[in-house]
Formats: C-alpha cells, structure tokens, sequence
C-alpha cells in the first residue's frame, strides 16, 4: 500500500486541530477570533484615522489616566484596531497583555439579558407578566413614600405588582446600595445585599427592603439584574453560572469568562487602580475583605456585576450581538429578540436616569440591560440612532452602533479618584472613530 505523503498527513493533522477548537450542535468551530487586527481599510476606516485613535489611547495611558487599557474596534466582522498599553498591575510592573483577565462589573448585565430572553424564546416569561410570579416573595412588597433626616419613614403598598418589563429597564423602584442617602439605599448597604452568600439569601434580603417608587414611575439604576440571574436559575433549574457556561460561555468560546479566577489564571488578573494626589501618581486599590475574593469558587454569581472576562472573550459576545444573536455557527438569540433588546422601552416622559423629579439624559432610554440612544441629536452623539451601550464601575465600557454593524471596546481596571486634567477618554474615542469613517 502507498504510503501517505507528508502533505497529506499534514492535512489529516491540520483538520483534527480544527475539530479539537471547539464543537457545537455538530458543527466545528474556530473560536479563536479575534486575535489580531485585519487592519483599519478592511474594516471601513481611514489607516490615518484609527492611527491617531491607538495613539490617542496609548497617550491615555502615558499621561497615567489609567494604568493600563486594551481597546478594540471592529466593523463588519473586521477588527481595525486591537490593541495594548501600559501596565495590568503597578505595584509588579506587570504588562497588559491580550488575554489580561478583568472585573467587568456591570458589563455582566448584558449577558444577564441575554439569557433572560433565551427563555423568553422558549416560551417560559412574558414581558407583561408580574415580578412576584416568578419571586413569590415580592408579592406584598412597600414603597417609600417620604423620610425625614428624624428617621421618620412613610411606607405605602404597591398600587400594582412591578412587570418584568420594567424588572428589564430599571423602571420597577428597587433599590441598589451603590448610591443614595435615603431608607432604601442605605438598606442595602446595612443589609449586604450584594455580599449575600448566593442569590436566595439576596432575594430574601431584597422582599423586605420597600421600594423607591412606584412601579413604572422613574428609573433607579437598581438591584434588577441580579434579580434576572435569580429567575433564568429559577426558570432553568440550573445553577446560574452553569447556565450561562452550558448555554452563552460554551457554545461562544468565551473560556475565559466566570464568576471567579481559576488558581492557573491569576496571574493574568489585572488590578483596579485610583490616582493618589500625595504621591502624584497611580496606585493599586486595596481589596475588599466585606466579600469573598475573585479566586474563590463560592462567590455569589452577581448577574448585575460578577463576571470576570477577557478582551477576546466579550469581543464574541459582542459580536454576536452585532450579527443578531449568531457567531460562527452558535445561534444564541433570534434577531427579533435582539432587537427588543436594543430597543427603548422606558415610558415616554423617562429617559436613563430620570423620572417624575429628574429629567434624566434627554435622547437616551433603557432596553433590556441596555442604555439606548434613541434619538442622537437629542444625545449630543455622532453615534447611530439605536446604538446601544454599557460600562463596569472599574471603567471597563463598549457600545455597539447597529447602524454600521460596528463596535467598541475599551478594558481598563479604573475606580475612584483620577489625574485632574484627565481625558474623557470615552467622548474622545467615539469623536476619532466617526472621524475614521471611510465616507
């Protein structure tokens, strides 16, 4: 029998490798996208454009806004610019690197979102149905109605029960911790709401806290989303981080996204970093000891803020938000339902932040644990109308502009004070990236 050529084994080695990236639905997948830029022209950009945006992140860093940043931007598929600056620890002089692990905080909501309507898909929640059929325990909960600085407190009942809608648009009065002086904040905060040690001692803890407002009446940035991860366990009988490695991580390729940090990973894991005006320079934040650390396997799996991820793994979450719920054969979400995500849904008179007392940002609404623009004039933005956004408290940010199938990423480990003088680096990406345009 003739033997197999070299070209030939090479070839049956090649095909196994391929079958070996990653396998879903019968299908083989190559996750390994994106790893390197194609190049701004590819993507739809000027090649002078996108070099003053690297070089104006890279002098982000350089003047110590922040201590490090990997930032990425991708148009049709094509990535125009991936890159990184500066340092993931200070304290070390450990450099950030492509698969620097990070607290994306918030940025866990959207992928909250999107498993909540993969069971909205299968029939299991409707959008007008009420918060407590899902969390019994929210049946008879109160609202606030005034306080004084005597501790004097006025609670009402609901008027109605809070719909899932408005679970999904922050508009259903709960209460968060991060911020605010009054009963219901500072509840949070005394209670530990967000150190509870899983997500049934958070709900028990949350039913006998009242609520803000009544249902539908403002927006309060809130405790919804951990909420969310409650029901998607609930409704899926699953743990929720099985859930989301069964049903989002897995079938996307993002390996790197959890609710802790494996023994192995630690040393990719970057630190939070806040300017110190004594030693004029940037310095490493303590950290907290009110929790459990980012390497233990118990902490509670917070779908408002908990998951830790890599540029490339959420860089695949987004883009399969830009294709309509689909990457690289992993069909996630119908197109339909990723537009009822990206779509406003806060009442007509709300817009983010506002309600009866706050006007809010004007030409921005809510979707489903998404900010929405929905009227850029209005926004003061050069971005698409429905282009849809969110950030992590560490500074972490994205935003997908549906318009030009385009999309943005920025990785920092950033909280508290900053530079005085520092850039809005935010404002100033988004002013490069239109400017880059190709017209």
């Amino acid at each position: 029998m003739k033997n197999d050529s070299p070209v030939q084994l090479d070839k049956v080695a090649l095909s196994f490798f391929t079958a070996l990236l990653f396998f879903t639905g019968g299908v083989f997948a190559d996750t390994s996208w994106p790893q390197t830029e194609t190049g701004a022209s590819s993507a739809g950009f000027s090649e002078e454009g996108i070099a003053k945006l690297d070089a104006a992140m890279e002098q982000i860093v350089a003047d110590q806004d922040v201590a490090g940043m990997i930032w990425m931007l991708a148009k049709d598929g094509e990535v125009a610019t991936f890159e990184t600056a500066g340092l993931a620890r200070v304290n070390d002089q450990t450099l950030m690197t492509k698969d620097t692990l990070f607290r994306i905080y918030s940025m866990t909501k959207p992928v909250t979102g999107v498993a909540l309507m993969m069971l909205y898909e299968e029939g299991l929640w409707q959008f007008d149905d009420p918060v407590s059929k899902y969390i019994p325990e929210f049946a008879n909960l109160n609202v606030l109605e005034s306080y004084d600085d005597e501790g004097n407190v006025e609670l009402v009942p609901l008027e109605r029960q809070p719909t899932m809608r408005e679970l999904l648009n922050h508009s259903a009065g709960f209460g968060y911790g991060l911020g605010g002086s009054d009963p219901v904040n500072n509840a949070f905060r005394d209670q530990g709401v967000l150190a509870s040690a899983d997500l049934d001692e958070l709900v028990e803890k949350v039913a006998g806290i009242p609520l803000l407002s009544q249902p539908g009446e403002q927006y309060y940035y809130s405790v919804a989303v951990d909420l969310q991860g409650y029901i998607v366990q609930e409704l899926s009988g699953q743990k929720y981080g099985d859930f989301l490695k069964e049903r989002i991580f897995e079938p996307l390729g993002m390996s790197d996204t959890g609710f802790y940090v494996r023994d192995e990973d630690e040393y990719r894991f970057a630190e939070v970093h806040n300017w110190d005006e004594e030693r004029n320079r940037l310095v490493q934040r303590p950290h907290r000891t009110d929790r459990p650390s980012y390497l233990d396997p118990d902490r509670l799996e917070s779908g408002g803020g908990g998951l830790v991820s890599s540029t490339h793994d959420y860089a695949r979450f987004l883009q399969m938000l830009v294709n309509e719920g689909e990457l690289d054969g992993a069909r996630i979400l119908t197109p339909e339902s990723i537009r009822i995500m990206r779509t406003n849904s806060l009442r007509d008179e709300l817009n983010l932040n506002g309600g009866r007392d706050r006007p809010g940002r004007p030409g921005i609404g809510f979707g489903v644990d998404f900010a929405v623009v929905y009227d850029p004039e209005l926004a003061g933005t050069a971005q698409g109308p429905g282009t849809y956004y969110w950030s992590g408290a560490a500074g972490t940010w994205f935003w997908i502009d549906p318009t030009q199938d385009m999309f943005w990423l920025g990785m920092i480990q950033a909280q508290g004070q900053r530079r005085p003088g520092a850039a809005n680096m935010r404002q100033v990406a988004v002013d490069l990236i239109y400017d880059s345009l190709a017209k």
